[in-house]
């Protein structure tokens, strides 16, 4: 069983630090480089099959970290005891910081006709989703070092 739980520990952690490494790689630096009206059309196709998946990885991952620091034992729980922790932070950043922001962005009812209190709002959602990065890779990291002692 710990076996298991490692496994998709570090797979979910993976997948969570590789997803968010991409996009601040990639897909930031080409929403930063279209106009304001191209990027919000972009930013609500990008997130509608990202939008209800992260969630369920991130998630699962945390879960999947905790039962393993639980049960795991020796060189395995504070590892995977501090990468939950940093999952934790991945999920509340994203549900309290980019979240609100992508909803706003997916209100927009025509990209070409902005609300006139429209900001934009790429700046700090890099902010944030850098931030959820980092934790992120973090906890791939401490969910290797966990497998390595395992």
């Amino acid at each position: 069983m710990t076996a298991a739980l490692g496994f998709l520990a570090l797979l979910g952690s993976g997948v969570t630090a590789g997803v968010l490494f991409a996009v601040a790689l990639s897909v930031l630096p080409a929403l930063f480089a279209m106009e304001t009206s191209t990027y919000v059309y972009a930013h609500q196709l990008l997130g509608r099959n990202w939008d209800p998946t992260m969630p369920v990885i991130v998630l699962g991952s945390t879960l999947a970290d905790l039962l393993w620091a639980v049960f795991g034992g020796g060189a395995v729980r504070g590892p995977a005891a501090a990468a939950t922790v940093l999952l934790l932070g991945v999920s509340g950043v994203s549900h309290l910081c980019n979240v609100p922001i992508n909803r706003r962005v997916k209100a927009v009812e025509d990209p070409r006709r902005l609300p006139a209190d429209w900001t934009d709002p790429r700046p700090p959602w890099r902010r944030w989703h850098l931030l959820r990065t980092a934790l992120a890779a973090a906890a791939l990291t401490l969910n290797s070092i966990a497998a390595l002692g395992s």
